[in-house]
């Protein structure tokens, strides 16, 4: 899909990664552009740069999605593409506190899962639409000093799965966002130090490959061209992967 004349919805648009597309759909010749997030103060900044509009969204409630879609649509028309990319770095292991595992389930899976609710059954209707999805590498790999983001970012993938075999057909297109490092203020709270073995991308970088891949609709964005070579290695020999990753993680991770 093109980008120009589309209207778009970006969701954890205040900074990095969703603050980069907006700027790219713009020199793309986008329509008009709704940046959503929690915060407020940079999202209007975001906003204001693209010529679009902000609006403060907590992507884990389903009624503000709702509420998202309602105002983006009365400002622009209907929504042709719908970026769900809110994320958040709260990394643990199995023993992490319930509220530590569902604040990532609901920010990596259910806000995907609101944003389709929002708004597929119209795209179906006019036979066209997008959904790009914000997941993770560690989402086709892991994550190896975390279960709570690798669970949660596997199920994002798979959630976009779901929804490119129901709708692919129905003239919706999905792909799926799946970076290594980026360098965004998120990267650089999580660390970075494991998924920056093949470079930290700068955010520019990352949107070039977006354009590209939605232009061909493929469903896998990679913009590391490496984490399709790890997914052939980990396919086609499980044990052994399992076995490299664990030499990784006693390479990185203290406990």
């Amino acid at each position: 899909m093109k980008v120009q004349n589309k209207n778009i919805i970006i969701t954890g648009g205040a900074s990095g990664i969703g603050r980069e597309l907006a700027r790219r759909f713009r020199s793309e010749g986008a329509a008009g552009i709704t940046v959503a997030d929690v915060q407020e103060n940079e999202l209007q900044k975001v906003a204001d740069e693209v010529n679009g509009l902000a609006v403060v969204c907590d992507a884990t409630q389903e009624s503000d999605i709702q509420n998202l879609v309602q105002l983006a649509e009365n400002a622009h028309g209907p929504i042709d593409i719908f970026c769900s990319n809110a994320g958040i770095i709260r990394y643990g292991w199995e023993e992490a506190d319930n509220d530590i595992w569902q604040l990532n389930w609901d920010l990596h899976v259910m806000a995907h899962v609101y944003a389709a609710r929002a708004v597929v059954d119209k795209m179906v209707a006019r036979g066209q639409g997008y959904l790009i999805n914000t997941a993770s590498a560690a989402g086709l790999l892991s994550q190896i000093d975390s279960s709570t983001y690798s669970v949660t970012k596997h199920a994002a993938v798979a959630f976009a799965e779901t929804l490119a075999i129901r709708y692919g057909d129905k003239g919706v297109g999905v792909s799926v966002l799946c970076p290594q490092s980026v360098r965004t203020a998120m990267a650089t709270r999580g660390g970075g130090s494991v998924a920056s073995v093949d470079g930290i991308l700068e955010p520019e970088q990352l949107a070039e490959c977006v354009i590209n891949t939605i232009d061909k609709e493929e469903f896998l964005i990679l913009p590391h061209p490496e984490v399709l070579n790890y997914i052939q290695r980990k396919t086609a020999d499980y044990d052994r992967w399992i076995k490299g990753m664990r030499r990784l993680r006693d390479r990185f991770v203290k406990n």
